[in-house]
């Protein structure tokens, strides 16, 4: 057949290479292991949120990403790794490199997002029994210069996906072009990012709500030395309005609690430290807290966030999605570095607004702690968290039977 010689012909070029042997940073982690090949560098964002939400929902579940080229900390998908998810770079398309991969990472489940497939390492996945899910299917994933000359090596491997998702009805179209049946592709949106909806403690929560009740909250978070007097200043002119409100701050970066505490107190602001164990009267003015464990207890309180390490460079910013997912609006400045894209989609929904001095800060907390139009952008952002929900459902669904499955029969 012609689509095995396209696949022959591919091969054999292939074993002419000479073969380099993948090199492994991290061991593979015990247990169950999802692989997930993120082709398009553009959606590591979403491809990381959907293995946070796989690792969420199957206790003991470990996450592989692979990536032609691994990410730069100071790039738009550098950052610390989440617990449970490995990252590495892809190994070149040799049979003896691909093996060696396959061999220690040793995946039971793999979702290969966009395209660019890579013809030695999934057939041998699937001769290894490790089922096989195309995500995200694009036209431009079809469109390279071998996709171009030898169409049908792709024709022989679409078959080897259990399931195959297209994200536009034209992907959808090229992936019968290439020999697949209208049947055997589901036209879904696109993968995107939904955010975490971060943990707080109940206790917590109603204890602070009953402190504060009556009064307005922001909640500026992340906050570098070189932003704060910007966010101070914001405070001090949205409080000439807004007498009760009271600014919940947690420092990052170089910027210390107790450099914060004190600049708070030079400015004769009534302070108080949120990780002494105390609560906010009538009194407080500005909230100090560090703990990261507590940041999904702020967003839930304050109706709108700062999101801090975004007004000067170099810090990369806060991932915004996680605000959005627990309802609070979102102000930031123009550096959000690995973040942009998020940002981006929350921008145009109106769930977020860019601002870029002390003024324009204050200005928007005090129109935005009003109930109706905190609830405005919040219900904006809850548009965005959900744009993808089903197709991660879908996913999700895939994942978890497969895994269970293979439970079954091991």
């Amino acid at each position: 057949m012609a689509a095995s010689l396209g696949l022959t012909a591919y091969r054999a070029l292939a074993r002419r290479c000479e073969a380099r042997l993948p090199v492994f940073d991290a061991p593979r982690p015990k247990g169950e292991l999802l692989w997930i090949h993120c082709a398009e560098a553009g959606s590591y964002i979403a491809v990381q949120d959907l293995a946070l939400r796989q690792i969420a929902s199957r206790p003991g579940l470990n996450v592989l990403i692979s990536m032609a080229t691994l990410p730069r900390e100071s790039g738009p998908e550098g950052g610390p790794r989440p617990a449970g998810v490995y990252i590495t770079e892809i190994c070149e398309d040799h049979p003896a490199s691909v093996a060696a991969f396959l061999d220690y990472w040793a995946p039971d489940c793999c979702v290969w997002t966009w395209g660019g497939l890579r013809p030695n390492l999934i057939l041998l996945a699937a001769e290894r029994q490790c089922p096989l899910f195309l995500i995200n299917a694009d036209t431009a994933g079809f469109d390279g210069r071998r996709d171009r000359w030898l169409p049908d090596v792709a024709r022989s491997l679409l078959p080897m996906f259990t399931a195959v998702m297209a994200r536009t009805p034209a992907a959808a179209r090229r992936l019968m072009q290439l020999g697949l049946g209208k049947d055997d592709i589901e036209i879904t949106s696109a993968l995107l990012a939904g955010g975490q909806a971060l943990p707080c403690n109940e206790t917590d929560l109603a204890d602070l709500a009953a402190a504060c009740v009556g009064r307005s909250i922001w909640f500026a978070n992340g906050v570098h030395q070189e932003e704060l007097q910007t966010v101070l200043a914001a405070h001090r002119q949205a409080l000439r309005l807004s007498h009760r409100l009271l600014l919940v701050l947690r420092p990052s970066g170089n910027l210390l609690p107790s450099e914060a505490f004190e600049q708070c107190r030079q400015q004769e602001f009534r302070v108080l430290g949120w990780d002494d164990g105390n609560y906010p009267d009538e009194t407080t003015q500005v909230l100090i807290t560090e703990d990261p464990h507590d940041i999904g207890l702020f967003y839930r309180v304050a109706p709108v966030s700062f999101l801090g390490g975004s007004l000067v460079a170099g810090h990369g910013g806060v991932d915004p999605l996680e605000a959005a997912a627990l309802g609070s609006a979102i102000l930031y400045g123009p550096r959000v570095g690995r973040h942009l894209q998020s940002y981006s989609r929350l921008a145009s929904a109106g769930a977020a607004r860019i601002i870029n001095d002390s003024a324009a800060l204050g200005m928007a907390v005090s129109r935005l702690v009003a109930p109706d139009q905190a609830a405005m952008m919040a219900h904006a952002g809850w548009d965005v968290i959900s744009e993808g929900a089903a197709l991660t459902d879908r996913i999700s669904d895939l994942v978890q039977d497969t895994l269970d499955a293979q439970q079954v029969i091991n």
